[in-house]
């Protein structure tokens, strides 16, 4: 496995992966970027870096991420919600299948090792409310506001 560390608006971003794809992508409290960036995580870093600059919408380079077949089905969904838009815990429980899933489907949002690629972020409560986000609600805020049409205004 390689792993690089870029600087982000939010942070120090660390890229994990192999030539079999890009498994984890978490924000750090700290850290300093890396001088070379691995061949196998170029593409990540460059898209990465678009989405920060406001280039980018979509990821497409090659995702490896490890968690249970449930978890997978959770993320999956997490990347069918478009750019710009939000969902609640339930209505993702909904589009899985199972309202009851709601703790579940939340604790595999929790656990998403793949920050911004898979957008977590976009998952916020039934009431509109920002609801926990591992890498801090100010992050989260930052980022809805980022991928907002209405730049002039603030969501939250």
């Amino acid at each position: 496995m390689e792993t690089c560390f870029i600087q982000s608006p939010l942070g120090i971003t660390k890229i994990v992966g192999d030539e079999n794809g890009v498994s984890i992508i978490s924000i750090l409290e700290q850290g300093e970027p890396s001088k070379k960036i691995p061949k196998q995580l170029k593409v990540a870093v460059t898209q990465l870096n678009e989405y920060f600059e406001g280039q980018r919408q979509n990821f497409d380079f090659t995702m490896n991420p490890k968690g249970t077949d449930f978890q997978q089905k959770v993320w999956q969904e997490l990347r069918n919600i478009p750019f710009g838009k939000t969902v609640s815990y339930l209505d993702l429980s909904k589009k899985l299948g199972d309202v009851k899933a709601i703790r579940a489907v939340a604790s595999a949002n929790g656990k998403n090792p793949l920050w911004i690629v898979v957008p977590c972020h976009r998952v916020i409560g039934t009431d509109g409310s920002l609801t926990g986000y591992a890498g801090g609600l100010w992050r989260k805020k930052w980022l809805l506001e980022h991928e907002s049409s209405s730049q002039q205004q603030s969501l939250f």
